[in-house]
């Protein structure tokens, strides 16, 4: 994932305010800072339980015979992560569970790897569900896409143009693996029972583990700070109505302590069957809500603003609810992809479009540039700024002459009001594509005003 080299030397007594605002983006807030694990470790439950926060939480759990290490965050910290775990325990890990097989929960391991070497240590078994190793080998075919869309998604944490910091083909491989839907493995080290679980959730691979002598569930990213990442608008189909179950799984254990696959420790049984509870409640709302309108005939396009309309403020006000990364309109499109395919308007000119460009052309003949401007600055200042976007992307888009001095006003304006929907926007996913956009119309200027400067 494209995020700066300043990770690299963040540790616990670093984490202040000032640092922070001077090292990382500016646009991150403070949930954010919590959600990619700016908090320092901790010891938990009976001390023999500790979480190593990082850009995805890492638990471990310390018993006689050993370490059972519940997932390794992204490679970048992963000398933090060895340190932390060190900083608690030195005993050799007997086991390694993947929540799932995202590059920030499952690559951060080589410290430890060596380690083990060095002290000649027997290997511990690695776990997880057999779909992460088919995460593992797609990784690998769309190993250029995925560098290019986490830089998207991440923009306002690094450079676009910075090299990938994370390899596909350097991988711990499992040696426990899980199998089919309803997956279950239990092992017992130094007299402590482990339990594992498999559900659909953020993805299809998705493990989380219950330890009943502690009360305590290890989630993954089946809990995270914040709204849950279900309808990433990058990334394969996620799971709404099988996550919402997997919450109600989870309240049946009646746990003491949950960890989030990002975020603080949820401490206390009423809090964490808050958290479990209400997002179990919006996931089924969310997916059901949509499957009625589904079957009432309707497409997309109403289904999705109608949906805006109803969201209960019950979940709006919930502080697990924060949409801190991935967000409500997300999931709308994610239980919409569920049933539906990619025809999504109803309208047959959407079946196999013209180029969008070549349209915008078409607009051009009919009206000059400058109308479409002023009329796009008159939305713009009644507060209208999604159909200002619209209409400054006819003449963006449909533009030839790249001196035109409309054209700059366009891009200008454009800019403006998405460094203003950036301010206003809590999604960590939706601010970066916002932010990303942002970034191209600024070279895009840069570009302009260098041509026009040498024409």
């Amino acid at each position: 994932m494209a995020l700066t080299l300043i990770f690299l030397k963040i540790e616990d007594k670093t984490i202040k305010k000032k640092k922070i605002k001077n090292k990382m983006a500016r646009n991150i807030n403070e949930d954010m800072r919590e959600w990619v694990g700016l908090f320092p470790s901790s010891s938990f439950a009976d001390g023999n339980c500790y979480l190593i926060p990082g850009f995805g939480n890492c638990c471990v759990f310390e018993t006689k015979e050993g370490l059972v290490i519940f997932d390794f965050p992204i490679r970048q910290l992963e000398k933090r992560t060895f340190n932390g775990v060190r900083s608690f325990t030195n005993k050799p890990i007997k086991y390694i569970i993947y929540s799932h097989g995202h590059f920030d929960h499952a690559f951060g391991y080589e410290p430890f790897l060596k380690e083990i070497k060095e002290k000649g240590w027997e290997m511990p078994g690695v776990i997880a569900h057999e779909n992460c190793i088919r995460r593992f080998e797609k990784y690998q075919t769309l190993d250029k896409y995925h560098n290019w869309i986490n830089k998207m998604q991440f923009a306002s944490m690094g450079g676009r143009g910075q090299d990938s910091v994370v390899t596909p083909y350097e991988i711990l491989n499992p040696t426990i693996i899980l199998k089919g839907n309803d997956s279950v493995y239990n092992f017992k080290l130094g007299n402590t029972e482990f339990e594992i679980y498999h559900d659909l959730g953020e993805t299809d691979d998705s493990l989380w583990l219950w330890v009943p002598e502690k009360k305590i569930i290890c989630a993954g990213d089946l809990m995270i700070s914040g709204f849950p990442n279900v309808g990433n608008p990058y990334k394969v189909q996620r799971y709404p109505k099988d996550w919402a179950l997997a919450m109600e799984k989870m309240m049946e254990k009646e746990a003491k302590f949950l960890v989030p696959g990002h975020g603080r420790l949820i401490e206390g049984k009423g809090n964490v069957n808050e958290a479990l509870s209400i997002r179990g409640e919006v996931m089924h709302f969310v997916h059901d809500e949509v499957v009625k309108r589904l079957n009432e005939g309707k497409w997309f396009e109403q289904i999705f603003h109608e949906m805006v309309e109803i969201f209960p403020n019950k979940f709006k006000n919930n502080n697990y609810l924060r949409e801190i990364y991935g967000c409500y309109r997300f999931a709308i499109h994610a239980s919409y992809r569920l049933y539906h395919g990619w025809y999504n308007s109803g309208n047959p000119t959407d079946l196999f479009p013209a180029k969008s460009d070549e349209i915008a052309k078409e607009f051009l003949k009919i009206n000059k540039k400058e109308t479409y401007y002023k009329h796009a600055e008159n939305l713009f200042e009644s507060g209208k700024t999604q159909l200002a976007l619209h209409i400054l992307d006819v003449i963006i888009k449909g533009s030839e002459d790249e001196n035109n001095t409309t054209l700059l006003e366009a891009l200008n304006l454009k800019l403006k009001i998405l460094n203003e929907k950036s301010k206003e926007e809590t999604s960590f996913i939706a601010r970066n594509i916002i932010n990303n956009s942002v970034l191209q119309i600024k070279a895009k200027l840069k570009l302009l005003k260098n041509a026009s400067k040498t024409s």
